[in-house]
């Protein structure tokens, strides 16, 4: 069984949504909004039919009992999609979503700011793709292996919710927070017990972003003109 061969089968799966039709509608225009704007070579986000009365029916997308949006990923068993675009502003509008996983694509361009209407989001996994531009400051996460540039906003210091940080990889300026929720983010390199080789850190390969903040002492934007 070939790969197009087992997205069709796994396409056949879904089960017809009973959520009313205008919530369904909401969040399938978003998602089918986001859709238009991607380049999908393998056909595997063909079941995004915006005739269909949910999106909980599509693949890639997973629903809760209340069947609203609360996961949407790019990657089936160990195979990456190889989608290219960018994210589009319409997916802050999916209130309920949880997990963002579009890691390990071609996604170009910037983060919308409208992500950080996304209350619910717990996981968003945007690395190793193309992304550009600066952080947007309601949102951290897993951005590392991109594009991104100017320094980290300070405005996430105060989200009690984050608790996982990546910016590595990228060419950010300025400083690294200590405050907040940056109080347990580790800065120094680790390693895992299972590679003594690999060297590890939320911060790394950033060659503009200094050292952890010293109060008082230098500018957060350090570096960044």
């Amino acid at each position: 069984m070939g790969f197009r061969d087992l997205v069709v089968v796994l396409s056949l799966t879904g089960i017809v949504s009973t959520l009313p039709k205008g919530l369904a509608n909401s969040e399938g225009d978003a998602l089918y909004a986001f859709r238009k704007s991607l380049s999908d070579p393998h056909k595997v986000l063909q079941s995004w039919d915006p005739n269909l009365v949910s999106p909980c029916t599509w693949l890639h997308v997973t629903c809760n009992q209340e069947n609203r949006v609360t996961r949407l990923y790019a990657y089936i068993f160990s195979c990456f999609l190889d989608l290219s675009g960018h994210l589009v502003p319409e997916l802050g509008k999916l209130e309920h979503l949880q997990y963002l996983e579009l890691y390990k694509n071609n996604i170009q361009g910037s983060i919308p700011t409208e992500l950080g209407n996304l209350k619910s989001l717990i996981s968003l996994d945007l690395y190793t793709n193309n992304i550009s531009g600066k952080i947007p400051p309601s949102l951290g996460k897993r951005v590392n292996d991109n594009h991104l540039t100017g320094p980290i906003p300070r405005e996430l210091t105060s989200i009690s919710s984050l608790k996982v940080l990546d910016v590595s990889n990228n060419n950010l300026c300025g400083t690294i927070p200590t405050t907040g929720s940056f109080e347990h983010i580790p800065l120094k390199q680790f390693y895992l017990l299972w590679c003594l080789k690999c060297r590890f850190s939320s911060f790394v390969n950033n060659p503009r972003l200094q050292g952890p903040e010293l109060q008082g002492l230098a500018s957060y934007e350090a570096n960044c003109s």
